[in-house]
């Protein structure tokens, strides 16, 4: 069993912030596997699907932000589920609005979500597709940035990318993460919208 985590912060006020592009790829996959997803008992919505052959819990945590690793931990420790066997889709700052990239142990990037799952997990050898969301054009604190909706064009742009996060999904439950990496990231299949 995979477990998929899309990470964001709960609440309408946060519906399509840049913070929460997770949940956002998470409903994607969901209407993809043809599920609906409901309250857990780990704080966190979940949803059961096949992807092929392999069982997949997709999982977006209802508490904030940085206690992600609340969620993400307590489903991964009930279902025995090891740590090269989680994906956590989130947001990233340091790369392009658009781009789409896969990395297996990593830093945290500054990133207060994967700081909780690292830091409950006691490994960062989790895979991670990261979603660039840029840096903010105007001075502008980041935190402001990221819990702003995003623009009308913006969210075109993450349409664009839902593909390329459906299939480094896809990939890395087929053939692996490194293969993930190696077409993804390499730019072999299209790891980018149109922005």
């Amino acid at each position: 069993m995979f477990l998929v985590a899309g990470l964001g912060n709960p609440g309408e006020k946060y519906h399509l912030t840049r913070h929460n592009i997770g949940f956002l790829f998470l409903d994607y996959l969901a209407e993809k596997l043809r599920v609906n997803f409901s309250a857990s008992k780990w704080q966190a919505d979940t949803a059961k699907a096949m992807f092929g052959n392999e069982q997949v819990l997709l999982l977006k945590p209802q508490t904030f932000m940085n206690l992600s690793g609340n969620a993400v931990v307590g489903a991964a420790s009930f279902y025995k589920i090891s740590p090269e066997k989680i994906i956590v889709i989130h947001d990233d700052i340091d790369m392009p609005f658009g781009r789409v990239k896969v990395v297996v142990n990593r830093g945290t990037g500054g990133h207060n979500g994967i700081r909780s799952i690292v830091s409950l997990l006691g490994s960062q050898d989790f895979i991670r597709i990261k979603a660039g969301i840029g840096r903010p054009v105007e001075a502008i604190p980041v935190e402001r940035y990221v819990l702003t909706k995003m623009t009308d064009s913006e969210i075109q742009c993450v349409k664009g990318m839902m593909d390329s996060v459906f299939e480094s999904v896809r990939i890395i439950i087929r053939e692996g993460a490194g293969m993930a990496m190696n077409r993804i990231n390499s730019g072999k299949i299209d790891n980018k919208s149109d922005c």
